[in-house]
């Protein structure tokens, strides 16, 4: 009996705090509502105005042409945004067009030598080399060359500057520099690993001073 009544109590004990529980305002146990977006905003009336208007003129076309409103209305709107790119693109093009102008005025021109002191540097050279003084005559080419932009630019070179230095300046055109790579190779194959130059070494600072130089060799 006392173990039945122990039972009953606890029975009494749980459906009250079950009840507590239930009754508890912070918890939630009805289903929520499903949700549902807020409505789209209302379109202005001028804008839904204007676009009855525009029906009214240009459906009968589209009805004419064998389109719907809908279809003929995105196709106009595609127009009017082709039209407007191409009233700002001739705003715009002369601004852009006289900016192109200025940069490439303000760009430095790359230099080249004369084409009268380079004829008379491979001649002195080539008198070298026609004696089989080909070291000299490499020498020669890279001195002289190099006296050239001293003179012609003095700003873009120091006291020591380099052929190598010489070789990546970037005011040079792409053969200025190839140029004075090859032709400082072969300078310093000959002077610090004591070798000396062939022809084929000779004619191949020779060809790269003439790029650079925009000579036609003549054999």
């Amino acid at each position: 009996m006392a173990a039945r009544g122990q039972m009953a109590g606890a029975a009494r004990d749980a459906a009250s705090d079950w009840e507590a529980v239930r009754g508890a305002a912070d918890i939630q146990y009805a289903p929520l509502p499903p949700f549902k977006p807020d409505p789209p905003g209302q379109v202005p009336e001028w804008l839904q105005a204007l676009g009855r208007m525009l029906e009214a003129i240009f459906a009968p076309l589209g009805r004419l042409l064998g389109m719907s409103w809908p279809v003929f209305s995105n196709i106009l709107i595609a127009l009017a945004v082709l039209l407007a790119l191409f009233i700002l693109w001739r705003l715009a093009g002369p601004a852009i067009e006289a900016w192109r102008a200025r940069s490439r005025e303000e760009a430095p021109e790359a230099w080249v030598p004369a084409e009268a002191e380079a004829l008379a540097l491979l001649e002195d050279a080539d008198r070298l080399a026609g004696e089989g003084r080909f070291d000299e005559a490499t020498h020669l080419l890279l001195r002289r060359s190099v006296g050239q932009i001293r003179q012609a630019r003095p700003d873009w070179l120091h006291p020591a500057s380099t052929a190598r230095e010489i070789s990546v300046l970037s005011s040079l055109p792409d053969s200025g520099r190839e140029a004075f790579a090859t032709i400082a190779a072969r300078v310093e194959r000959s002077r610090f690993a004591l070798r000396e130059l062939g022809a084929d070494d000779w004619a191949a600072a020779r060809e790269a001073y003439a790029r650079f130089a925009r000579l036609e060799l003549r054999a």
